[in-house]
């Protein structure tokens, strides 16, 4: 992947796109005849391996060097990671660091060959204008939640620039409340003048820029588990997530690039 590098941006975005296209649907394709034979009870660790393969493979293909601040701390049950949101290859860190399963966008199961991947692999598809999606998907990581599965969540809803952290939506806080999840925060941030961090841009443009740029640093500092009182309210857990995060966000600026 080093000699990437050396090629101009418009080269580079030409070969990581065919080098995406072709890596999901290898891996995909390997996955599900694995999978097809693999008895019930171990299909769960079978989708783990498989989808923290295709994050690290897709991390190195785009250049992405994650540096990870903090230990994953063992959960006897459901996990909720909640995390600030600042470019597409977040998908790519989170399920490399965490495993189990993304919230995301509905119109991604629509895209070809990520689309397929995505809902192959147990992907919780939201549409946040609709009231029905959401409810559908609160129910989804609920039934993910209690069965002590992994979820990973941006709860800003988009993809933002800088490092102020938006509010939150609220939807995933009454899952894991209604489940005793443990919930997780966690705060990234790419190197100044990253070529795969967001900018004020289209999603488009946002897609060819990561495409087209240099190998980048990304931090990720992992936060302590949120307590949760028997009494809590989602907003409650809300907010108190939100902070976390934003605190945590400020912590990975100054360990990716020194200053706040």
């Amino acid at each position: 992947m080093a000699l990437l590098t050396l090629l101009p941006p418009p080269v580079r975005r030409v070969v990581r796109a065919a080098g995406f296209a072709g890596l999901t649907s290898g891996l995909i394709a390997a996955y599900a005849a694995r999978d097809a034979i693999t008895d019930d009870a171990n299909k769960d660790a079978l989708r783990d391996a498989w989808t923290k393969r295709w994050a690290t493979s897709l991390l190195r293909l785009f250049g992405v060097s994650v540096e990870i601040y903090g230990a994953l701390p063992p959960s006897a049950g459901g996990r909720l990671v909640v995390a600030n949101h600042r470019s597409t290859i977040d998908i790519g860190i989170m399920l490399q660091t965490f495993g189990g399963h993304m919230v995301s966008r509905e119109d991604l199961s629509a895209w070809p060959i990520v689309g397929h991947a995505a809902r192959r692999v147990g992907t919780v598809f939201v549409d946040r204008d609709d009231a029905a999606s959401g409810a559908n998907a609160i129910r989804e990581m609920r039934q993910l939640l209690k069965a002590g599965q992994t979820v990973n969540l941006f709860p800003e809803g988009t993809t933002f620039e800088g490092d102020v952290v938006r509010p939150f939506h609220p939807g995933a806080f009454v899952a894991a409340l209604r489940t005793g999840a443990t919930i997780l925060p966690v705060g990234v941030a790419y190197a100044r003048g990253s070529g795969a961090a967001f900018v004020n841009e289209s999603f488009l443009a946002h897609l060819s820029r990561m495409a087209g740029a240099p190998p980048t640093r990304v931090a990720v500092c992992i936060g302590a588990p949120l307590p949760i009182s028997p009494r809590a309210r989602s907003h409650e857990l809300r907010d108190a997530a939100h902070a976390a995060v934003q605190e945590l966000v400020s912590d990975a600026r100054v360990r990716c690039d020194g200053s706040g």
